[in-house]
Formats: C-alpha cells, structure tokens, sequence
C-alpha cells in the first residue's frame, strides 16, 4: 500500500508539471479566441498596454477597418486611468474607453452595460476599495494634483454593473467607460486616439493574410494574431516551461527509482521461484515479460490515486500562482486536457517497463543449477 501511495505521489507531480508546462499557453489562448477578436493592433512596436503609447487619428483607422469586407467588428479600446477622493485617501485605478456594444475586455457579473455618457462599470477590486455599489454615483477624474489634492478631467460617473476584466490581475482595480467620456476627461490630446483596436473577421477569412494587408495598409501599428500572441506568451513563459520539464522529468526517475527498487526486491523474493520455472521450461522472455507487466501494473495502479492528487494539488497551486503581479485574473496555470493525463499515464506505463526490465532479466538469466542449490542450502 505505501509502494502505490509513493508512486501515487510520483504520478500527481508528474500530471502536474505536464499541465504546467503548456497550460498558461492554452489557457492564454483560450481568452484571445474567447470574444472572437482574432486580430489585434497596437502601436508599432509593442504589445497591448505595455506601454502607454497610443495610435494617432484612430478613429479614421476603425473607419477603414470597418470599411473592408473582410472585417465584421472592431473594438477600439482607449487606455488611462481613474482618481477617486475617498476619506480615506485617493483610490487610483485603471480605466478603459470603450464602445459597450462591441466591446471584448470584460465579462459583465451584474448590472448592465453603460448606455449613456455619464455611465460606467466597475470591477470588485474597485467597488471594495471605495466602498460603492450598483447605482451609486463617484466623482471621479483623469488626473490627480498631490500638491493641492484635487482631480483634474473630472466627472460624476453612476456605477451601472460590476465586470470581470479579462486581462486585469486579480488585485488590480479597474474600470470601464464610453471611449468618448475617458477622451473628454484627459483633454484634446486624446481626441480620436486609441490605445488598441481588435478586429473581428469573416468566418474561413485567412487570419494571417489579412493581418499581412492591415500591416501594409497602417504601417504605424503592428498588427497582432493570435498565433503571434501566443508566440509573445512562449517567450514569456520560458521560465515556467523549463521549471516544468526539470521537476517532470525528477519526478519520472524518482518513480522509476521507487518501482524498479520493489521490483528488484520482489524477485529477489522468488529467485528460487524463477529457477524453477526455468528448470521446468518457461522461456526466459515469458518470465520477464511476466515481471515487467507487474511492474508496469504497479505503475497503472498507482495512476488514478496520482490524478486525483495531481489535480488537487493543481488547483491549490494555481490559487497561489494566480496572485503573481501583473498576471490576468483568469490565466490558469495549471490547465486540465485529456492530453495531459494520458501523456503522463503513458511515461508512467514507460517508466513501468523500463523499471521491471533489469530486474526481470537478472533474474531470468541466473545459472539454474547454481540457483537452485543455493535456495536449497539456503
């Protein structure tokens, strides 16, 4: 029984680091296509939000994008933040400019959509630091003046849902409103500027050629797929995937070591047993193939006790990674797939093999006399 928990153990961390080592990807992955945006353009030479540069004369972009007959939708989104007075201090937090009826960056959990100028969402990070609810009303601004303590770009804002922002991290407090309102409050400057802009194609478009044309036709913004997104997202998670191979492949040779130790004992137990066999006989290839299969057995046992374990364990994890700074709300770690658990039974079933072939083979290959009287004195 502590044979099959030691290899149980084995058999969880192996599940895990496999899922580890392609689950931020997937998962990744999963939000891009999730809204149904497979383009995305940003200003020339940077990914969304990286940095607080925006695209010049906007608007007339997404008046060509949408122009274009491959295009369905585009969802410009402008970036900049919100100051709230509270008596408690000012509340900073992150703001998006939106077009409500197309809009691609959060998840509505209550309330509606803003419909008006004045209207606004706002996510629970947010809603907990200022204390505000549903319907509530918050004098908010674009800017804030420490030295004289007031906002700049104010407005009265009614709070009219509480959202999940896709790509926002779990602390981070954010916000949402009309692009045009967020425009207003930061001043001329911002007029028709955007920040990012994602597009919706014709179903069976080809996504890269498309993406290829809008690259020639705005050659100040670089236009992003999702494959080129997630090749960002590899690039990236460099660290984690290696992580995820070293501990992988430990656990591997710490449950190969674990089987191929037992079975090693196992047959030195039946020595004499085996001897007899092959006096009588059996073909050496029958009696190792017999041991192999119990070591590949112990293996196979062993695995759905480790897959319960290995998503346990997965899930607490990811409730610890989820809080890393700067990571989306919603990326998961360690992200589940049939792949993954049959990948990790069949290394258990390889591994299983390879650990029962040296012993079986010893055993199977001893001199028969010499073993057999020496179990007999012995």
């Amino acid at each position: 029984m502590l044979a099959i928990l030691g290899v149980s153990v084995s058999a969880a961390m192996l599940l895990d680091m496999v899922m580890l080592s392609s689950g931020m990807r997937v998962s990744f992955g999963s939000l891009l296509t999730s809204q149904g945006y497979q383009l995305r353009l940003a200003p020339k030479g940077t990914l969304p939000f990286d940095t607080e540069a925006t695209i010049k004369d906007g608007d007339a972009m997404v008046s060509q994008l949408l122009a274009r007959p491959e295009v369905v939708a585009v969802s410009p989104v402008f970036g900049g933040q919100l100051y709230i007075l509270t008596a408690h201090g000012v509340i900073a937090s992150s703001a998006l400019g939106v077009i409500p009826a197309v809009e691609a960056d959060y998840e509505l959990s209550s309330g509606r959509q803003p419909a008006t100028a004045n209207e606004m969402v706002a996510n629970d990070a947010l809603l907990a630091a200022t204390g505000a609810s549903l319907g509530d009303t918050v004098h908010v601004g674009s800017g804030f003046d420490s030295q004289l303590r007031t906002l700049t770009g104010e407005r009265t804002l009614r709070i009219v849902g509480r959202a999940r922002f896709i790509y926002m991290a779990r602390e981070q407090k954010g916000a949402a409103l009309p692009i045009e309102t967020l425009r207003a409050m930061q001043g001329r400057d911002a007029d028709g500027r955007v920040s990012l802009a994602m597009v919706r194609l014709v179903p069976g478009q080809d996504i890269e050629s498309e993406r290829a044309a809008l690259e020639r036709l705005f050659p100040r913004v670089t236009v992003i797929s999702i494959a080129e997104a997630l090749k960002q997202v590899d690039e990236r998670r460099s660290y984690f995937t290696q992580l995820a191979v070293i501990l992988g492949a430990v656990s591997l040779v710490v449950g190969f070591l674990l089987v191929t130790t037992l079975v090693t004992v196992s047959v030195n137990e039946r020595i004499g047993e085996i001897a007899v066999m092959r006096a009588i006989g059996v073909h050496r290839w029958r009696i190792v193939a017999q041991i192999v299969l119990e070591a590949s057995a112990m293996m196979l046992v062993a695995s759905p006790v480790g897959l319960v374990l290995g998503l346990v364990t997965a899930r607490y994890l990811n409730s610890i990674l989820a809080n890393f700074p700067g990571m989306p709300e919603r990326i998961d770690f360690f992200y589940f797939q049939p792949s993954a658990a049959w990948t990790s039974l069949g290394l258990l079933a390889l591994s299983g093999v390879l650990a029962g072939i040296y012993p079986s083979w010893r055993s199977a290959s001893l001199p028969i006399a010499i073993t057999l009287r020496q179990e007999a004195v012995g």
